[in-house]
């Protein structure tokens, strides 16, 4: 290179640099506006006094100068044609085909490179440094040439590969997707609640406002005579836990001779805008609880919590404890959080004016909308699950492949207004739950020390919504005998793995100790290869009681059946 023309690209660099530096005090004003759709832009309320921002004078004299080695190395590697593009966006040969494009991708790899490092080194509060990270990812993953069609060369090769026909599948899919209010995960097309999801058998046996009841039909000649109740989130539908035969989780629990029954929710409407969560403890998980006991006869049962499910069972039988009761006998905690301490990056969006905002517009009465909460929970990994799909359905023209789980992702259900500011606030912002007496539900004051029965406590370790740190605080509130087993993978992923596939790995320790921290109990932790379903299988048979003949009818008394499985209440629609 010229030594004129290297110093007029220094000379370029350096003031792009610098300009980035000088507008960089800006960055947290844009974060509260920013536009992640319109599920973003009703998530971020305004803060009561904007936050203290700034620099240091020789950590940006350090980035300066980093930027400036690393640009002159991409102008010298633009004249070579060199560029190594280590990002999965640019791994199509097209880009490195191209001189142009690979030169956009390394230029935009090193400037998402060197605005991760300026968020990184603002000197603020945490909180607030968390903010700006969260606010650059998403920035530079929305700017990425691989998202627009004048700069993803894949996207024009395929174009002229396809003699334009991918271009018109594309705008075919952005079509469809702007009338179905969602971006396309998967062919959505070829799956239906019912037939080839959420098919094991079985009868809906109570129904309330809240919530249908299902009995699922024995799989074997005897089960245990303590029945298994599963509470799922309500903040998805149930089916997460009998997508398919091969990977339900519903299924492997009635094959391993347990009476299985499971709360199916209701997707709220305008019915149901002013209910609480005193309501869904109440007449819900509470209410499932009787009723299972109910329909079996039996004196106890056994419990599972997943995500939300595994906070809402928790309080319920918080609530049952200082009523005396306990129907109870084990329970399982899946993915869920009791403590609030450590809830990952959703701390992001979590402070007083945020909750304040929450109750003043809906903590009253109203409904936090399924594709809102969707979409927040998608912008949480952009480039996994916003933008990889942007690129693949309509830049080029590609029909998603079938995958139940993401099939699943996209069946969003709203939430009542004030059981969702009451989740805020006791939760999220106040961590009331672990503090004895802190948080009343149903008249009773919550204690997680009086929740005395064996638990089963299982958290993800990669998990982006229940942190791994978050899953395993529960040791450390419940005062019976616990496991703690973590397994490989994400909130999801992790959980749904079923033993017939035999993938990842899971975490346990042999001596069944819990001490005060995740980091401690890893010391002593032993990995096994498979899933953990194996080890959870086990330990709730030892739960169960003896084995009885099973039942050759659903329901029981008052309790008969309304409708076969999965119901209609899983079939609407947010």
């Amino acid at each position: 290179m010229k030594e004129e023309t290297q110093q007029q690209w220094l000379q370029t660099a350096q003031q792009f640099q610098q300009s980035m530096v000088d507008t960089w005090g800006k960055a947290f004003e844009s974060f509260k506006n920013m536009d992640l759709g319109q599920a973003g832009a009703k998530l971020m309320a305004p803060t009561t006094k904007p936050p203290q921002v700034s620099f240091s004078p020789d950590k940006l004299q350090e980035l300066q100068q980093q930027f400036l080695k690393d640009a002159t190395e991409l102008w010298n590697n633009s004249f070579k044609g060199e560029h190594v593009l280590k990002d999965r966006r640019f791994a199509d040969p097209a880009w490195a085909a191209n001189p142009m494009a690979a030169f956009t991708a390394a230029a935009y790899l090193l400037n998402a490179k060197t605005l991760a490092a300026m968020a990184d080194a603002v000197e603020t509060d945490d909180k607030t440094r968390a903010r700006i990270r969260f606010t650059v990812e998403q920035l530079t993953a929305a700017a990425a040439p691989s998202n627009f069609m004048a700069l993803n060369a894949e996207a024009q090769k395929k174009a002229l590969d396809t003699n334009g026909e991918s271009i018109s599948k594309g705008l075919q899919n952005l079509l469809h997707d702007m009338q179905q209010g969602h971006i396309s995960m998967t062919d959505e097309s070829l799956f239906h609640v019912g037939q080839n999801v959420a098919t094991t058998e079985g009868a809906v046996v109570f129904e309330n406002e809240f919530f249908q009841l299902i009995e699922y039909k024995p799989l074997t000649d005897k089960v245990y005579e303590k029945p298994f109740l599963l509470v799922p989130p309500c903040i998805n539908k149930f089916y997460i836990l009998d997508l398919q035969p091969d990977n339900s989780v519903v299924r492997y629990a009635v094959a391993q001779g347990h009476r299985t029954f499971l709360v199916s929710w209701r997707n709220p409407d305008a019915s149901l805008a002013k209910a609480t969560w005193d309501d869904y403890i109440e007449n819900a998980v509470i209410k499932a609880i009787t009723v299972t006991q109910e329909v079996s006869g039996a004196k106890t049962i056994n419990a599972l919590g997943f995500c939300v499910g595994g906070t809402m069972l928790g309080t319920a039988l918080a609530v049952l404890a200082a009523r005396g009761e306990k129907p109870v006998a084990s329970a399982t905690f899946l993915t869920s959080m009791l403590d609030f301490s450590d809830t990952g990056v959703l701390d992001l969006f979590i402070d007083e004016a945020f909750v304040s905002y929450r109750e003043l517009e809906m903590g009253k009465g109203g409904l936090m909308k399924g594709g809102d909460l969707a979409t927040t929970f998608s912008f949480l990994r952009p480039n996994d699950l916003v933008w990889n799909y942007v690129v693949g359905n309509y830049l080029k023209g590609e029909t998603p492949p079938p995958f139940d789980l993401l099939y699943w992702n996209s069946d969003s259900t709203n939430l009542p207004g004030p059981f969702y500011a009451w989740y805020l606030r006791n939760t999220y912002l106040e961590n009331k739950l672990t503090k004895p007496g802190q948080a009343t539900v149903c008249g009773q004051k919550v204690d997680l020390g009086k929740v005395d029965m064996p638990v089963y406590i299982y958290g993800s370790r990669e998990d982006h919504i229940v942190p791994i740190n978050g899953a395993y605080a529960t040791t450390q509130y419940l005062p019976g005998k616990k496991r703690f087993v973590m397994g490989a993978s994400g909130h999801i992923a992790g959980v749904i793995n079923p033993p017939a596939k035999n993938k990842r790995c899971y975490w346990v320790r042999d001596d069944d100790k819990l001490p005060k921290t995740h980091d401690e109990w890893m010391q002593g932790a032993v990995e096994h290869p498979g899933s953990w379903w194996t080890d959870w299988s086990t330990w709730l048979a030892a739960q169960a009681g003896k084995q009885i003949a099973a039942p050759k009818t659903y329901g029981k008394g008052k309790h008969k059946v309304i409708e076969p499985a999965p119901g209609r209440y899983v079939l609407a629609k947010a």
